[in-house]
């Protein structure tokens, strides 16, 4: 049974996406609770990461795409043409399966969103740049190589310090595409202790092949399939007592 008394972040009803005349999501149901990790999870092509790139609009960048229905970020509709979304990318920050550093400094890839916004004072940088670092646990490994190329990281750094470069940007949300898919296990454990302690201060939606790791660090789980949500709920009581057949199947690894 799912039960929570903390705010809906996002809201989802009726959602419909269409790529031209190809349905990829059909009437979505979702709430997004805030300050809590929401997986999911689902086979390939199901629809998990289309509806990832709904809730910042990264859809819009594809000409084809027609979205249905309502998506409401506190209880604001975000495909109002009047939306801003500059600012709704701001507040709903984003980390992809790969690590993306910008081909610079370890200090310039945290200062960029911040100089982008106007912030030009040095200290004010380097506060935004320490407190990034620190909540994205790297700081300790680079503080001492802030002017030192990105590039130079392992890919684990790589993808702590693209987190802390979201968090430079103070959003509510951070939206996670497969975050650990290309990590190796000491890596991945990093990345899943600081989602753990990253949900204290944001609401997180991750998108994971991973069954373990959605047991291990989230609190709610959406399972996609074909293009639909077949079940949402309390991930420990999905994962212990699924309700729908296809759910467990695809949990225990027999689904196929």
């Amino acid at each position: 049974m799912m039960t929570t008394n903390k705010p809906i972040t996002f809201s989802i009803k009726n959602l419909d996406l269409f790529y031209g005349e190809k349905q990829a999501l059909n009437q979505i149901e979702l709430p997004i609770y805030e300050k809590e990790v929401t997986a999911l999870i689902g086979p390939s092509g199901c629809g998990k990461s289309t509806f990832l790139r709904v809730l910042n609009r990264m859809n819009d960048l594809i000409d084809s795409c027609v979205i249905k229905g309502d998506v409401l970020y506190h209880q604001d509709d975000i495909y109002r043409k009047d939306t801003d979304i500059i600012e709704l990318r701001t507040k709903v920050g984003m980390v992809f399966q790969k690590p993306n550093p910008f081909p610079m400094s370890i200090y310039d890839n945290i200062t960029y969103g911040p100089k982008c916004q106007g912030i030009k004072n040095k200290q004010v940088l380097n506060e935004i740049v320490e407190t990034s670092l620190k909540q994205a646990a790297i700081w300790d490994e680079v503080k001492d190589r802030l002017k030192e190329s990105a590039l130079s990281l392992s890919g684990g750094q790589q993808q702590r310090l693209c987190i802390a470069r979201t968090i430079a940007m103070k959003p509510e949300v951070i939206l996670m595409d497969e975050p650990t898919s290309a990590l190796d296990p000491v890596a991945t454990a990093k990345i899943e202790d600081l989602i753990v302690e990253l949900k204290k201060e944001y609401t997180i939606v991750i998108v994971t092949h991973n069954m373990q790791q959605a047991a291990r660090i989230s609190d709610k789980t959406a399972f996609f399939l074909m293009g639909e949500v077949v079940e949402f709920g309390d991930t420990n009581h999905m994962f212990s007592t699924p309700k729908h057949k296809k759910t467990e199947e695809y949990i225990t690894g027999r689904f196929g």
